[in-house]
């Protein structure tokens, strides 16, 4: 395939080659896959923007969850505090908007899983309202949302996205890795320095556990999609500033799926070790059961 890739490098070949941003091999790699149009795939991906933009929406409203174990309103409380934060106004809606779109999954809501349900609001927060403040329409952030899934798939292909697999450093680090590349990306930059904002942010958060409480996609998820989305901005801040990942991309994916592998099974989402296993988060389940 023309526009096959299967590594970092690869889609710097292939940019050099042709020209062409990661976003446009992404949706050429896409259309020689599924031989569908460029029409047909350009409007799948902006019904993909459109939930996920309708997910932070309904996400900043109280969402309470069928179980009881999270109810809701912090995403409202950080928004309402945005203007007092000390990280600024315009960071503190962007990770509020991260958490709203995984308190609105945990109630049930519809979402985008970017890379998972559980990472789910990290790419529409940083995307979505990130970019907006920066003036980009939908067709700009689409194209976002295409260099974000060459990275996820690069991610997936050479290591893994899911807690199951390798930690919370596949879920939430693969999606600031997808945001931190994508916003680069909008923002100028060419594959090199997408593939250097990808790695910091993964880099960042090497050898995160998966710890669910109660098994449940709310505690700690809901708040290291907020530290997700700050880590994926600061990445592609550093990257944009001209600051280079000493280690390679494509390095620091195969890093990541070593240290998931060695990993012990109670930290990769069974609910057995980290937080979960804490005498608070065992009271928590038992009330659950």
């Amino acid at each position: 395939m023309r526009y096959g890739f299967h590594h970092g490098k690869d889609l710097c070949e292939i940019s050099r080659r042709e020209n062409i941003p990661v976003s446009e091999i992404m949706l050429r790699n896409e259309m020689e896959k599924s031989e569908r149009s460029r029409e047909e795939i350009l409007r799948e991906m902006h019904s993909n923007l459109v939930v996920m933009r309708e997910s932070i929406k309904k996400g900043l409203d109280e969402n309470e969850t069928p179980h009881g174990l999270f109810t809701g309103g912090d995403a409202v409380k950080l928004m309402s505090f945005a203007k007092q934060s000390s990280m600024g106004t315009d960071m503190a809606e962007v990770v509020a908007s991260a958490m709203a779109v995984v308190e609105f999954n945990a109630a049930m809501g519809k979402i985008v899983a970017a890379p998972t349900a559980g990472a789910s609001g990290i790419l529409p927060a940083v995307l979505i309202v990130c970019g907006e403040k920066k003036g980009f329409d939908d067709e700009k952030i689409c194209r976002g949302l295409f260099t974000a899934g060459a990275i996820g798939c690069i991610i997936a292909k050479n290591a893994c996205i899911a807690g199951a697999s390798g930690g919370c450093q596949a879920e939430t680090g693969s999606a600031a890795a997808m945001a931190a590349g994508a916003l680069a990306e909008l923002c100028g930059a060419d594959v090199s320095v997408v593939l250097d904002a990808a790695a910091m942010a993964l880099k960042n958060i090497m050898g995160l556990v998966c710890d669910p409480v109660g098994g449940l996609v709310e505690c700690p998820c809901i708040k290291r999609n907020a530290i997700g989305a700050a880590n994926a901005i600061l990445s592609c801040d550093l990257a944009l500033a001209g600051i280079k990942s000493l280690i390679p991309f494509d390095e620091v994916v195969e890093a990541m799926q070593r240290v998931g592998c060695q990993m012990h099974s109670d930290l990769k989402e069974t609910a057995r070790g980290g937080l979960a296993a804490t005498p608070t988060a065992q009271k928590l389940s038992e009330r659950l059961m």
